[in-house]
């Protein structure tokens, strides 16, 4: 049973599935769409907001080593991901990188994992982009009726109208194909890295040294909160990181890290680029880089700008200009905010689509959602699907408690792919690799602690909800993946593998 449990798909018979005609999609991304992609999806909520709460709450000034720590841990799972997608270029990410190092069982888990992840991510980032839409209506003048508003902290029926609509209208834009989609990133993308530059280079003027002052504030004692609550790492071991001090700089980095995920999203579209072995590498890394940069230069100008203990919560960027007596680029940033979260909606949910899209080639899911479109070469019956699955759970559910899922998902996904880039170096070192990971085993070593230091940090709530998820995903693939598993029914003689490959 193990044998099966743990077959994996030759890297050779992944790439000559993505060459059947009805299951083929189009490719035609670049490298700079690879990199636009990435920057899209990264830079969204976290930059405009979770500055202002790591800083009052744990690192003060020093917010920008946080960033730079999370980085770091994203530039170690980076390199790994650069290696697998150039050597692997098919949809699916680590759910394929998977199938291809560690077999199909841990393939499952890591697949049901992403369609988690990337489901709560749009869910959350659409309810959220609904929020600044109806903050500028109610400026306007325009209030939204209460049973068409924002869910969060409602204690009456109602139905997030706004977020709803704007993941429908992402699905439609994704069916209709990957350039139409490229090219609205990339326009909605150059509008917030101007947003992000500008608050760079303005408040980089209304800057205050007093204000560094103390540039790592000292500890203070641990606030005392629920049980569950708590990070993982209280409960396994009787005590937390640190409010302050140097421990709290690796506390904000567990929280700060929600405003890196996505660039792993970048992965997923490897089937759909022009030249994935010299791209691949060229986005996610780029894109990282980049994302990184601005982060850490954002970070410095706005606790330079007021004092980390007079930041704002909600909106420390524009709020910082507020008190600086500059409203008018409290506006600027507040618009290019709202219209920098639809590309991160939209990529996570083009994520999404493609693992599963991924699952189902392989039979794990079923196969009617394999077929891409006869004109757009789009997966475009799990784009339909899920688009309307996330539109109602974005409408109905207030979803703050459950986002730090998609923090746990994505190291989860960081873990599984490091121990994958050292398994197949070793069981397939023949394969032609036009990226390869530096010092292996020791990144990718480096790469699994560091995202394991991360989800030890994070509440024991969310290690509980997770676990419930996973347990629900072995039901399923016990119940319906093993049997109908197209690895599986090749080796009952009940298909013909695509010439040049089989399960190994």
């Amino acid at each position: 049973m193990s044998s099966t449990l743990f077959r994996t798909k030759k890297v050779e018979q992944s790439i000559l599935d993505t060459e059947e005609p009805e299951h083929a999609l189009k490719k035609s991304l670049s490298a700079l769409d690879l990199t636009v992609f990435g920057v899209g999806v990264i830079i969204g909520t976290g930059i405009f907001v979770l500055t202002g709460t790591v800083a009052k709450d744990n690192a003060g000034p020093a917010v920008a080593l946080a960033f730079v720590t999370a980085g770091v841990a994203c530039a170690l799972a980076a390199l790994c991901y650069a290696e697998f997608a150039s050597t692997v270029p098919v949809a699916g990410s680590a759910y394929t990188f998977s199938y291809a190092s560690l077999g199909e069982l841990p393939a499952w888990i890591i697949g049901w994992d992403l369609v988690l992840e990337f489901a709560l991510g749009t869910a959350v980032v659409a309810v959220g982009w609904s929020g600044y839409i109806q903050s500028f209506l109610d400026t306007a003048g325009w209030t939204m009726p209460a049973a068409l508003g924002s869910r969060e902290g409602a204690d009456t029926f109602g139905f997030d109208i706004l977020a709803a609509a704007l993941v429908l209208v992402l699905t439609g834009v994704l069916v209709l194909g990957m350039k139409l989609s490229a090219r609205i990133t990339s326009l909605v993308v150059a509008i917030k890295v101007t947003v992000v530059l500008v608050v760079i280079i303005a408040g980089a003027f209304l800057v205050k040294g007093a204000n560094y002052d103390p540039f790592i504030p000292k500890e203070q004692p641990v606030e005392a909160g629920s049980s569950l609550d708590a990070p993982l790492i209280q409960l396994m071991f009787g005590w937390a990181p640190s409010n302050f001090g140097v421990m709290g700089i690796f506390t904000a980095a567990s929280v700060v890290f929600f405003a890196f995920i996505g660039f792993d999203v970048v992965a997923t579209a490897a089937e759909e680029t022009k030249n994935p072995q010299r791209d691949m590498p060229r986005g996610i890394l780029g894109s990282l880089l980049i994302c990184t940069t601005l982060y850490v230069l954002v970070s410095i100008v706005v606790t330079g700008m007021q004092h980390y203990s007079r930041l704002s919560v909600d909106a420390p960027l524009a709020d910082a200009f507020k008190a600086t007596g500059h409203p008018w680029f409290a506006g600027f940033i507040s618009f290019g905010a709202a219209v920098g979260l639809t590309t991160v909606s939209m990529i996570l949910l083009l994520g999404q689509t493609r693992v599963f899209f991924a699952m189902s080639r392989d039979g794990l899911l079923p196969r009617f959602f394999s077929h891409v479109h006869p004109r757009f070469k789009t997966p475009h019956r799990p784009t339909i699907l899920l688009g309307v699955v996330i539109a109602v759970l974005a409408g109905f559910t207030p979803l703050t408690e459950l986002a730090a899922l998609v923090n746990i998902g994505t190291l989860f996904a960081f873990v599984v792919v490091a121990i994958g880039v050292i398994i197949l170096r070793r069981t397939r070192p023949d394969l032609h690799r036009a990226f390869r990971t530096p010092w292996v085993p020791v990144i990718p070593i480096l790469s699994v602690c560091a995202s394991l230091w991360l989800m030890i940090n994070l509440p024991a709530e969310t290690w509980v909800r997770f676990g419930i998820w996973m347990a629900a995903g072995f039901v399923v693939y016990f119940l319906y993946g093993r049997s109908h598993s197209r690895l599986a029914r090749r080796e009952a003689g009940l298909e013909q593998p695509t010439a040049g490959g089989g399960a190994s």
